[in-house]
């Protein structure tokens, strides 16, 4: 389970729309990606179907970093749409309660780009 305090805050996304909206439009669709995260790579693999039927698109599972020792990996889900603080806080609540769910280790964040972006 995710800690309470390691949640993303409402101040952290308004942040997070202020710095991408120096780089591009985040007042429409954009591409979101968002990442989930375990140390067993099947488990992450066994939830994709699982968010492909949510509208998600999966990008792929990412390995941990060779130079560390922490064997954590990232599975990528990406999908078009406009959010704003509130649509966005309550997206992250709604996948954080997917990872509880699904015994995963945690829902991990999001990023965002513009649509057109590599990837997506």
């Amino acid at each position: 389970m995710v800690a309470q305090s390691q949640k993303i805050s409402q101040e952290m996304l308004e942040g997070m729309f202020e710095q991408a909206q120096s780089h591009f439009d985040i007042d429409g669709d954009c591409a979101w990606s968002f990442f989930f995260t375990d140390r067993d790579p099947e488990k992450l693999k066994a939830v994709a179907p699982a968010l492909e039927s949510r509208g998600y698109r999966v990008l792929g599972l990412l390995g941990p970093d060779s130079e560390s020792d922490d064997s954590v990996y990232f599975l990528q889900v990406e999908r078009q749409e406009h959010h704003t603080v509130a649509s966005l806080l309550a997206r992250n609540d709604e996948l954080y309660a997917f990872a509880e769910e699904q015994g995963l280790e945690s829902y991990d964040g999001m990023d965002v780009g513009p649509l057109g972006r590599p990837g997506s």
